[in-house]
């Protein structure tokens, strides 16, 4: 039997301000950490290091609104970085905890950036993995056409949502796409175990479009350049220097803006290091977490 077989997992949910039900797990004992996600992801995503640190830490994990078990939303129009930040501090209250480490992925580092901009006392250390602070896909593989395609599709939505719902079902949840995401630079298809890009893939596929169109928007027009300048805790900064999505220019630019940043560039790391590469990741991770503990 393996030491996580002993590890409790707590779970729970508990209402943010608008009323939008957010459910959360907790493992272990120690000082808290929170992972967040990235957009159309799950918590699975993590699950290495949710092994990992769970023996060492009081690790805390949630499904963004709209996601998963947090439906459905109060509000449509809530889906806006400042009520994201206001799930996190509603959950930290909810669990009776003032201070946390925090980690992000992709849309979690500007998810990340938000809330350190309103509530920068609840932060113990950030990381930030494969992030960035403002638009990574304003020239996607050199071309602008992201945005354009962006609003063809939730126009055509908005006109059909029943036809696109099963049209982007039948897109996403197929072994082609799962190939596509591997190529496009999301994994490293070598490294990364295929069960865990096929059940990324259908966990992309049960979020409802309209959350995802929402969200995405928000991604879209998202610029924290000027709040890096302002962070004041310790802060690691994670990059594969094979992502594609998120291409290391947007890392390194946040290590040169935040004074005292850490950062580590992988070898071979696409856009979901904390699976490519676990064991190195969480080894790095874990040094940064021992020289800022409160211990």
């Amino acid at each position: 039997m393996t030491t996580e077989a002993f590890i409790e997992k707590k779970t729970g949910t508990f209402n943010a301000i608008d009323g939008t039900p957010i459910y959360y797990e907790v493992r272990g004992k120690g000082e808290p950490l929170v992972f967040i996600y990235g957009i159309a992801c799950l918590m699975n995503h993590w699950h290495a290091q949710v092994e990992y640190f769970s023996k060492t830490h009081q690790v805390i994990l949630f499904d963004i609104r709209g996601h998963h078990k947090s439906v459905p939303v109060a509000n449509v129009n809530n889906f806006t970085f400042e009520h994201l930040a206001f799930d996190v501090k509603g959950l930290l209250n909810h669990l009776e905890i003032k201070s946390a480490h925090f980690v992000g992925h992709s849309f979690g580092v500007p998810y990340l950036i938000k809330t350190y901009e309103q509530f920068p006392e609840m932060f113990r250390s950030i990381t930030f993995v494969n992030g960035f602070a403002r638009n990574p896909l304003k020239k996607l593989f050199g071309l602008d056409f992201v945005e354009p395609l962006f609003n063809f599709l939730r126009e055509q939505h908005r006109r059909s949502p029943d036809l696109w719902n099963n049209l982007w079902r039948g897109m996403i949840d197929n072994p082609v796409a799962f190939q596509l995401a591997a190529l496009a630079g999301g994994f490293n298809i070598k490294l990364t175990q295929f069960k865990d890009i096929e059940m990324y893939g259908r966990g992309v596929s049960r979020l409802e479009l309209t959350y995802f169109f929402e969200l995405f928007e928000q991604l879209l027009k998202f610029d924290g350049v000027s709040v890096l300048p302002n962070v004041d805790c310790p802060t690691f900064i994670i990059a594969g220097d094979r992502d594609m999505l998120t291409p290391t220019s947007y890392q390194r630019e946040m290590h040169d803006l935040i004074k005292g940043s850490e950062f580590l560039l992988i070898p071979y790391g696409s856009h979901c290091c904390q699976l490519d590469f676990a064991d190195y990741l969480n080894l790095k991770l874990a040094e940064f977490l021992r020289s800022h503990s409160s211990h």
